[in-house]
């Protein structure tokens, strides 16, 4: 299994934040975990990322539902960045939505790769690393 440089989790909730940056060191699988509590917090984390401030990261795990700019206000700004800043990113959405216009506009929007439900879990980090980060 590839080993990630670096996953930013975009994500308000601190229980889930916990329990994905467990599953994360267990699998070790990234060799850092970068934390934004909204999308507001990401982009400036990536816009940083741009001046060698941070490490870049390769996946995304994004929320939908947050405060300030949520899920897809963040994809909205996301798209208007700068190609060095957002690098070579790959943005899997993680979520508690079941909403099935949630789902559609996921599979419609070409800057999300995937659609899971939380809790993350390791068949599921697996998963995700198989399926976008092959050797």
């Amino acid at each position: 299994m590839k080993k990630l440089n670096s996953i930013l989790l975009v994500e308000d909730d601190e229980a889930t934040n916990f329990i994905s940056q467990m599953i994360i060191k267990k699998l070790d699988c990234a060799n850092h975990v970068q934390v934004a509590w909204n999308g507001a917090d990401a982009l400036d984390y990536l816009k940083q990322c741009n001046n060698a401030a941070c490490q870049q990261p390769e996946l995304i795990l994004l929320d939908i539902n947050m405060p300030g700019l949520n899920g897809w206000e963040f994809l909205d700004e996301y798209s208007k960045l700068k190609e060095e800043e957002k690098g070579k990113v790959v943005v899997v959405m993680l979520t508690t939505s079941l909403n099935p216009d949630d789902r559609k506009r996921a599979d419609n929007n070409p800057a999300i790769a995937g659609f899971r439900c939380k809790p993350l879990t390791s068949a599921m980090m697996e998963e995700i690393l198989s399926q976008y980060f092959l050797n």
